[in-house]
């Protein structure tokens, strides 16, 4: 993910054991609401080409991860393989 290239992110970064600490559902709720008055829905209103552009980025970029191959190749090592 690149913020405002191929995305949003949605509150803070967790940091704890392991890389995850718990949600706070308050926090992350704030900020989607002030993520989307403030950056998202003005571009998706405003400058539609430039939002077009961070959905044509999340594809090209992230679209070869999300993909049916690899998504059974990973279900059959994680539950068949371990």
């Amino acid at each position: 993910h690149i913020e405002g290239v191929t995305g949003w992110s949605i509150g803070e970064p967790r940091r704890g054991p392991g890389g995850a600490a718990p949600a706070d559902n308050q926090a992350e709720a704030e900020s989607l609401y002030l993520k989307l008055e403030s950056i998202i829905l003005p571009l998706y209103y405003g400058e539609r080409h430039k939002f077009l552009e961070v959905m044509q980025h999340a594809i090209a970029i992230n679209g070869s991860f999300f993909n049916t191959q690899r998504m059974v190749q990973q279900y059959i090592t994680d539950a068949y393989l371990r």
